[in-house]
């Protein structure tokens, strides 16, 4: 569950001619000013660009981006509270606030994420709900549920008036009813897949006494859904802070052969479907890793809770399959790849990719890969504490492999450290890559000032969020 629970009912809507400047990283003034030694030693991405895209009345955070594989210059990204989209027509140069994304009918909505197609359709889904149930433990006492998802045909200028639901409880006494979170939605663009132009879903389902992966797809540009089917063999405890299934994310190979994969306990799970999502292979633990949730413990100083589950990404030629993930094995939070030469069978010894010094005590988490469709590089992002011997300021890094994952260059994204401040900066962040060019979407804090002190001067209202997309460009480098 995300930043939906931590800000119930918000209403906010942004306006369509709202346009939101470009602001170059090493000048903004939202985010704390210069960044610590360390992480000045990195250098920076070639074309390194950073825009805000929310709004200082928006308090967004659990971000998602996509790029037109039709149409490279058109980006849409997202993110929550509740959904808002913001578009680009010029590769991320600017962006502008979309309308008509907010779900109606329900209290809240959040947990977004974004997707096209191979026709240029944008897509955006989210959770809907009136209320949680016990805290953690959604499904006890949960009321009325569902995910939705909304089409634009023009690359997020415009959205179709209707949301469609992907699985929907329409009443708090719906029988069967449960809790549906998390929902990972992708598309089949792979030009020589028997299923192109499929969209698929996959999430969490919290029932009373257990959690299951569920799935769902649809060849009619949204419209309608597959009857849910289960996923996950392996079925996880009924509660949101244990991590223990957790995590839904897929890709879809040369072949349109779908892999997912998610946390079940301290491993990572594989299942693939090579019918374009009707059946499934039994899902099986590939990888051992540390548990996928930090939250509760203060394992990341002045942070109030991270997860560290997986990404999966395949390469455009020969099919190499990577799994990317966060966890604590050396002590302090790091960022690792692993990868399969034989579709997911065996996979290598992970490959530690954020390059400062081995159990320095500085925490990398909340990160986020990419497998470029067209050049096979590898870019995983993540949240930085590198610069900082307290483990507290917080820089933003990209780093980038050539080499199928056996190594990666680190780049300061960001430009710039923030102080977390206890803020909420959501469950995940977002990464996508298209020809050598990176797209990245992530929340950080705004600056400690007047406008966060509380009524008649006390204790600091909770600090603000701003949602940022980054831009690098190594088209033509390798």
């Amino acid at each position: 569950m995300g930043a939906a629970v931590d800000h119930p009912g918000g209403s906010m809507t942004m306006q369509n001619s709202r346009m939101i400047a470009i602001v170059l990283a090493a000048a903004c003034p939202l985010v704390a000013a210069a960044p610590l030694a360390a992480q000045r030693a990195l250098p920076r991405p070639p074309g390194a660009r950073v825009v805000d895209v929310s709004p200082p009345s928006d308090r967004g955070n659990e971000p998602s981006i996509a790029v037109d594989p039709r149409d490279p210059a058109r980006i849409v990204a997202v993110y929550q509270g509740p959904p808002h989209v913001a578009y680009s027509t010029d590769s991320g140069r600017t962006f502008s606030a979309a309308t008509g994304t907010v779900p109606q009918g329900w209290h809240t909505a959040g947990d977004v994420t974004t997707t096209f197609d191979d026709r240029g359709n944008a897509y955006v889904s989210s959770i809907v709900f009136d209320h949680l149930g016990t805290p953690s433990y959604w499904r006890h006492g949960a009321g009325r549920n569902g995910i939705v998802v909304r089409r634009s045909p023009d690359g997020g200028r415009t959205w179709d008036a209707q949301a469609f639901p992907i699985r929907e409880w329409p009443t708090d006494t719906t029988p069967g009813l449960q809790f549906e979170d998390m929902p990972r939605l992708f598309a089949d663009n792979q030009p020589a897949s028997p299923h192109r132009g499929t969209l698929y879903a996959g999430w969490i389902e919290w029932q009373i006494d257990r959690s299951i992966m569920l799935f769902s797809r649809s060849t009619d540009q949204g419209r309608t859904w597959s009857a849910p089917i289960r996923v996950s063999t392996q079925a996880g405890y009924p509660r949101d802070d244990n991590g223990d299934v957790v995590g839904f994310m897929g890709t879809i190979g040369p072949d349109g052969t779908i892999y997912a994969v998610w946390n079940w306990g301290s491993t990572i799970v594989l299942t693939t479907s090579r019918d374009g999502g009707r059946t499934f292979a039994p899902s099986r633990p590939v990888l051992q890793v540390g548990p996928a949730y930090f939250g509760g413990t203060g394992a990341v100083p002045d942070m109030g809770r991270v997860f560290g589950f997986p990404q999966v990404g395949v390469a455009p030629r020969g099919g190499r399959l990577y799994l990317c993930w966060s966890d604590y094995r050396h002590g302090d939070i790091d960022v690792f790849v692993a990868s399969s030469a034989d579709k997911g069978r065996t996979f290598s010894a992970p490959v530690r990719v954020n390059s400062d010094s081995l159990h320095d005590g500085r925490d990398q988490f909340l990160q986020w890969m990419a497998v470029d469709p067209v050049t096979g590089d590898v870019y995983v992002q993540f949240y930085d504490r590198r610069g900082d011997p307290r483990d507290l300021r917080t820089g933003f890094t990209l780093a980038r492999s050539t080499d199928g994952g056996r190594t990666f260059v680190n780049y300061d994204w960001s430009g710039t450290t923030f102080l977390a401040r206890g803020a909420f900066l959501g469950d995940y962040t977002w990464l996508t890559a298209y020809d050598g060019r990176v797209y990245g979407v992530w929340a950080e804090t705004v600056p400690a000032d007047s406008s966060n002190i509380g009524a008649g001067g006390g204790r600091p209202a909770r600090p603000e969020t701003v949602v940022r997309v980054g831009t690098a460009d190594f088209h033509g480098m390798r």
